[in-house]
């Protein structure tokens, strides 16, 4: 029953369907697989065995009568960053000690209602802050692929949602919930070999989501197939009046649309991607992207955008402007840990002190410090203006392609330590996806290719607001044309 683990979502729903299995018995076989290499990966960092199988009885019983939701009896894993009510949910820091939510999160209770069942929680960097999962409170997540050159150097699988990533990535769930505020779906995806995507701001719904930057956020998928991804966007997506900053619109179908191609399609290619010092081989991959898509009957459309070299530092004002914003309410005073002291200002400073690790500080201080009278003017309002400067160029471009073909990374996974000294090189990791993130654009990464070390490599397409139906076409054929079927070796 051990291959069970190794299915896509939509062979598993199906499987579950057709009763070529039960819920129980796959849920099971998830619980084995998350004990036997889950001490390796540090992907889990609460398993609910008790309850998922409790769950998969659930849909068993609805399977039998001939009910059921979409995702009945499917094992999913969930981040850290999702509040599930009266299980422990940290966003992988101290400061919220044993926390467990009296609710449910939107994003996590419409998968429920389609009858997924929850395996447990995700590791992820801290309050969602890294690009390498190394900021945890719990300890890094290790990518389950290896470098072929035989050292054995321990990889980060990206960040923040690392460990959503790789546990599809070991087969450790079926699919699983991530968040993504500059890259954090996108570029663990592109680092695993999986695939995910950031849908439109204002898609999912944040409510019960730990907040970190609340005008980036935005919660999607990560999983092993673009059809899983769709299916998985289409019910993590929904309306909620719980949410002020939630679209009420329909959600399409998009499962639909991965299989229907790209004929005649105008696919933009943006000129500013292209980097100093970017790899060989990230250039001939997307070399590659852009003539499978010729392929397929799609138009090729140079464009520029001008204001992209401006995005990264835009970013890193904005974002933790609003951390900074968003964290003051974890003072040991409500909920989470309190470092008791002398009087109430110092008992706000040592909770905070010891609760926050060392990236949250350094973030929470830029954002006071962007912020502050004096500053605010020179630093956040102008981040904010080159913020609607990116969002103008993309409505620019998009007025003359349907979509956007860049690499999805820099680079390949790395070694942890390798860029954790230097702050600014880390940060260079999201310089292809935060400008989606700016713009509040659907965005979607596919594996297309493995480097010269034999790690994947992404493909990242950008569609226009509210059109995740392009992303989703174009991911469907890189997919096709790519043909990835490398796993990781565990």
């Amino acid at each position: 029953m051990s291959d069970l683990t190794k299915l896509t979502l939509k062979a598993a729903v199906d499987g579950l369907k057709n009763k070529d299995f039960s819920s129980r018995e796959i849920t099971q076989a998830f619980l084995d697989r998350i004990e036997t290499v889950n001490k390796d990966l540090n992907a889990y960092i609460v398993v609910t065995g008790e309850k998922a199988l409790g769950m998969a009885d659930q849909s068993d019983a609805r399977i039998a009568k001939g009910e059921g939701g979409r995702l009945e009896g499917a094992p999913l894993g969930i981040k850290d960053l999702f509040c599930t009510q009266g299980i422990k949910s940290t966003a992988c820091s101290a400061i919220l000690g044993d926390f467990a939510p009296p609710y449910e999160s939107t994003v996590t209770q419409n998968l429920w209602d389609q009858g997924a069942v929850m395996l447990g929680k995700l590791n992820m960097d801290e309050f969602a802050m890294g690009s390498s999962n190394e900021t945890s409170h719990y300890g890094p997540v290790v990518n389950p692929w290896k470098r072929n050159d035989g050292a054995n150097t321990k990889l980060t699988p990206g960040g923040s949602s690392g460990g959503s990533a790789t546990a599809v990535a070991s087969d450790m769930c079926l699919a699983a919930t991530a968040s993504d505020t500059g890259g954090s779906i996108r570029q663990p995806a592109a680092f695993t070999g999986m695939v995910g995507i950031k849908p439109t701001y204002g898609r999912a719904s944040r409510y019960g989501m730990i907040a970190f930057a609340s005008s980036l956020d935005q919660a999607g998928p990560i999983a092993k197939t673009v059809e899983d991804a769709a299916l998985m966007t289409e019910i993590m997506c929904s309306a909620d009046d719980k949410d002020s900053t939630s679209l009420h619109i329909p959600v399409p179908n998009w499962t639909k649309d991965v299989g229907a191609g790209v004929k005649g399609m105008k696919i933009g290619v943006p000129r500013e991607y292209r980097v100093d010092g970017m790899p060989a081989e990230i250039e001939k991959l997307w070399e590659q992207g852009v003539a499978w898509l010729k392929e397929a009957g799609a138009e090729i459309v140079d464009v520029s955008l001008p204001h992209t070299k401006y995005a990264l530092p835009a970013y890193y004002i904005v974002a933790p402007a609003e951390a900074s914003s968003n964290l003051a309410r974890y003072d040991g005073m409500r909920y989470g840990d309190r470092h008791t002291s002398g009087d109430l200002i110092e008992t706000y400073e040592t909770t905070r002190a010891d609760g926050f690790g060392t990236e949250v500080q350094r973030r929470l201080m830029i954002g006071a410090y962007v912020l502050s009278a004096g500053y605010y003017d020179a630093y956040y309002l102008q981040a904010q203006k080159v913020r609607k400067r990116i969002a103008m160029d993309f409505d620019e471009v998009f007025s003359t392609c349907d979509a956007l073909l860049t690499p999805t990374c820099p680079s390949a996974a790395f070694g942890f330590g390798e860029k954790a000294g230097n702050p600014v090189e880390m940060y260079l990791n999201d310089i292809f996806t935060v400008t989606a993130n700016l713009a509040g654009l659907p965005a979607i990464s596919v594996p297309a290719a493995l480097d010269t070390q034999g790690l994947p490599l992404g493909l990242q397409v950008i569609g226009k607001a509210l059109d995740e139906a392009s992303c989703f076409k174009v991911g469907g054929v890189l997919e096709k044309a790519a043909a990835f079927s490398h796993k990781p070796t565990l």
